[in-house]
């Protein structure tokens, strides 16, 4: 399994790191997208990839840091990016005092980022769906695709997203007992759109609510996602390993990924 959505780099899951990669892979989770959140932490993303080859950056300024993407930093994320394997997170997000205009700027300003340099994006939405899908299809990211991340929207969206080149992210939400679109996403769309994450150490599956979350706990989301569908779990495991590969633009790798 790929996790294409953690945050290994952030505590309280980076301080503690060769165990939680350990316990990942006994669970067989073998590789792990980590996405940016603020400039500050780029550098730190940089070693982890280095010390770690099963760690995969990509670089980017969430929604909530939107402030921070003055032209300096962008142009240090430009010469940056090419390192990591895709752009994010980036986004728009209601929940935070940024405001919109400063979100979409931002936004818009990493959409082209990505387009120059060929590289997927990871797109975090919450609840601002047909603003974020009308801004991908302005500044034209079909051209790249890349995932939707922990989506929490409908199926009707979700295939909307799918139509500009985007996987649909399943996270630990699917496993929540008031769960409800994460539910018809993950049982009415094609698995050959799904894509599996974790958010770690956010969006904790249902089974372990409390604590913080973990790479090692996909398989739980894996498993819900086969029980939804009616499929075998290995099914589900090598269908959105496969989609994570291919979205990205990852090499298949000796461990089954």
């Amino acid at each position: 399994m790929i996790d294409s959505h953690c945050h290994l780099d952030l505590e309280p899951l980076a301080s503690r790191l060769p165990r939680t990669l350990q316990e990942a892979a006994a669970a067989g989770v073998t590789r792990f997208v980590v996405p940016g959140v603020h400039p500050d932490g780029w550098q730190r993303m940089s070693e982890l990839a280095v010390q770690y080859p099963a760690i995969l950056p990509a670089f980017g300024i969430h929604p909530m840091h939107a402030a921070a993407a003055d032209q300096q930093t962008l142009d240090r994320l430009e010469q940056l990016a090419p390192h990591g394997v895709a752009i994010g997170e980036i986004g728009l997000d209601p929940a935070y005092s940024v405001p919109l205009e400063v979100q979409e700027n931002a936004f818009r300003a990493q959409v082209g980022i990505a387009l120059r340099l060929g590289l997927p994006l990871l797109v975090h939405c919450r609840r601002l769906f047909q603003r974020t899908l009308q801004l991908l299809r302005e500044e034209h990211a079909e051209q790249v695709g890349g995932i939707m991340h922990a989506f929490s929207g409908s199926p009707e969206m979700a295939r909307e997203f799918v139509r500009l080149g985007f996987a649909i992210s399943i996270s630990g939400t699917v496993t929540w007992t008031n769960a409800v679109k994460p539910l018809r996403v993950a049982r009415e769309l094609p698995l050959e759109n799904l894509v599996l994450e974790t958010d770690a150490p956010d969006m904790t599956p249902q089974c372990y609510r409390g604590r913080f979350n973990r790479p090692a706990w996909m398989a739980e989301t894996a498993a819900r996602v086969a029980l939804e569908r009616g499929v075998a779990l290995e099914t589900v495991i090598e269908v959105t390993a496969g989609n994570t590969r291919r979205v990205l633009r990852l090499p298949d790798s000796s461990a089954k990924g």
